[in-house]
């Protein structure tokens, strides 16, 4: 089946065309909703609860853009409400007077990185530099779009990055990642 077909079924009430949504792109969101999660339980509720989501509101969904970033969407969406149920967004703070270039995580280490080893550093980081991290560097969105997704401040935002990548930096020079040259 194509992707139209299967939009067109999903909006239809065919439950096959759901199912088989669901297997296409189920292993990419539960991957999406992982990245923001802590524990694998947790990212399974969010992928359940976005999928449902998926098909309560397919009607809504215009054709206009991308199925997958349209899914991806209401994934990241769940996960942050997850996030905010649970009151983890709540510890993030600002910081005054901090030089971003001093926390910059080196290409060469992050050129060399496997997915898993990047998996279990964003698992070891608070839940609000883990979060502001995916959804800057992973997701593409601006501090302004952060700030207003999380309700912070967009330097709240900004200082959350700065903190996640002083955090990755450490740890892969823990793990023997260094900065070449």
């Amino acid at each position: 089946m194509t992707e139209q077909d299967l939009i067109t079924g999903c909006k239809g009430n065919d439950r096959r065309a759901q199912r088989a949504v669901y297997d296409r792109y189920s292993p990419v969101m539960l991957a999406v909703a992982r990245r923001y999660t802590a524990r694998d339980a947790d990212a399974e509720d969010v992928l359940v609860t976005a999928f449902f989501k998926v098909f309560d509101k397919i009607a809504s969904f215009n054709e206009q853009g991308s199925f997958e970033g349209w899914i991806r969407r209401i994934v990241v969406n769940e996960a942050l409400m997850l996030l905010r149920k649970k009151h983890a967004l709540k510890q993030a703070s600002e910081l005054d007077d901090v030089n971003p270039a001093t926390f910059s995580v080196p290409a060469s280490a992050t050129a060399r990185l496997a997915e898993a080893d990047i998996m279990a550093l964003l698992d070891t980081m608070p839940a609000g530099y883990r979060t502001v991290f995916n959804l800057y560097v992973v997701e593409g969105y601006k501090h302004r779009e952060i700030a207003e997704m999380l309700e912070i401040s967009i330097n709240t935002s900004k200082s959350q990055l700065i903190l996640a990548k002083k955090r990755m930096r450490e740890q892969l020079e823990k793990m023997g990642y260094t900065a070449s040259p």
